[in-house]
């Protein structure tokens, strides 16, 4: 028998690595999903999930640096946008499928699926 050539990338599965680490932090992970339902600002991200702006902007700053998120002036402010949601809605269902075969039927905003949701408020 002989032994297999590796086709292991060391730069591929470094990046894969960081990437995956960066949807990893739930506190980045649930950045990701508010803003799967429309640009927000700082301020915004701040009131919506009860941390400390400073804990928010350091989080953008990694979905920025990693390509995630966008950013645009709007007067004083800074307003962040996912990056192509198309492929992140992608890698979230894969990651739906592949909890669901493990036997753990969970699903993250429908927002970041690219399913539509319920206006439950609507009257």
């Amino acid at each position: 028998m002989t032994m297999m050539e590796s086709t292991v990338d060391p730069l591929a599965t470094t990046e894969y690595a960081g990437l995956f680490r960066t949807l990893a932090d739930p506190t980045r992970l649930a950045i990701v999903q508010h803003l799967a339902a429309g640009p927000h600002r700082v301020t915004d991200l701040v009131d919506h999930m009860g941390f400390a702006q400073s804990t928010i902007s350091k989080h953008l700053s990694v979905l920025l640096e990693r390509g995630l998120v966008s950013v645009r002036s709007e007067g004083r402010s800074a307003v962040y946008a996912l990056q192509r949601q198309d492929h992140l809605s992608a890698l979230i269902s894969a990651a739906e499928d592949l909890l669901h075969a493990g036997g753990t039927p969970l699903s993250l905003c429908a927002h970041l699926r690219g399913t539509s949701v319920p206006d439950v408020g609507a009257s």
